[in-house]
C-alpha cells in the first residue's frame, strides 16, 4: 500500500467509526505498504502516530463561524445625515387686513398705515397702537414747514405692527408643503435661467420635510 493508500485507509478510518491512532508502514521487497497492524519479520517497519481531530465523544464540531462579507466602497460610504430640525416658522396677523401669512421671524418690525386701511372707528387696533394725537407726534418731519396741510397728513397714519404667534410642529409641516407645492409649481413653469434659485430652495425645502417624517 503506497502513499495514495494510506489517504485512502484515513478517509475510511472515520468513516467506519474506528478511532485509530497508530499506522505501521510496512517495506519488503520494495513495496510499501501501510496497516493497522503490526508488519511481518520480513518486513521493515516504521510506526506513524497519526493525531486524531474528532472529539472523544465522535460529536461534530461545530464549523467555525465565517468573516463578515467585505462589501468594498458600500461598507465605506459615510452613513446618511441625519434629517434637519423643523424650521421656527410663526403665523402672523397682518394689522391693515387681518390677513394671516407665515413669516420666520416673530417679531417683524412696525410700520406705517392709514388710519382709513385700519377701520379706527370700528378697528380695537387704534386703541392697541395708539390715538390719532400720537400718530401725529409720531411724524415732526411731516409737520415742519408744512402748516394744516402737514397736519393732515399726520393726522391720517398711525404705526402698526402685525402679531405672531410660534406654529406647531403639523402647522410648520403643512407650511413647509404650501412652499414646497408653490416652489414645484415655480420650477415647472420657469425658463432654465431662473431655475437656480427655484432649485435652491427645492433641495432646502426636501431637507426641511424631512424632519416631518
Amino acid at each position: 500500500m503506497r502513499a495514495g493508500c494510506l489517504a485512502l485507509l484515513l478517509l475510511a478510518l472515520p468513516a467506519a467509526g474506528v478511532r485509530a491512532e497508530t499506522v505501521y508502514k510496512c517495506v519488503a521487497n520494495g513495496q510499501t505498504i501501510y496497516q493497522q497492524t503490526p508488519c511481518t519479520k520480513q518486513q521493515a517497519q516504521q510506526v506513524i502516530q497519526l493525531v486524531d481531530s474528532a472529539p472523544a465523544d465522535g460529536r461534530v464540531a461545530p464549523m467555525p463561524t465565517p468573516p463578515p462579507r467585505d462589501n468594498g466602497a458600500a461598507d465605506d460610504a459615510p452613513p446618511p445625515p441625519p434629517p434637519r430640525p423643523l424650521p421656527e416658522l410663526f403665523l402672523c396677523v397682518r394689522a391693515t387686513d387681518g390677513k394671516s401669512y407665515t413669516s420666520s421671524n416673530g417679531h417683524p418690525d412696525p410700520y406705517v398705515a392709514p388710519f382709513g386701511v385700519l377701520g379706527v372707528a370700528n378697528n380695537p387696533l387704534a386703541a392697541t397702537y395708539g390715538s390719532q394725537n400720537a400718530a401725529v407726534s409720531s411724524f415732526p418731519e411731516l409737520n415742519r414747514g408744512k402748516g394744516n396741510a402737514g397736519a393732515v397728513a399726520t393726522s391720517n397714519y398711525v404705526w402698526v405692527q402685525d402679531q405672531c404667534r410660534p406654529m406647531s410642529a403639523a402647522e410648520t409641516c403643512q407650511a413647509l408643503r404650501d412652499q414646497n407645492d408653490s416652489n414645484q409649481k415655480a420650477i415647472r413653469n420657469a425658463f432654465k435661467s431662473e431655475r437656480a434659485p427655484l432649485d435652491a430652495k427645492d433641495a432646502m425645502l426636501r431637507s426641511q420635510l424631512q424632519g416631518c417624517g
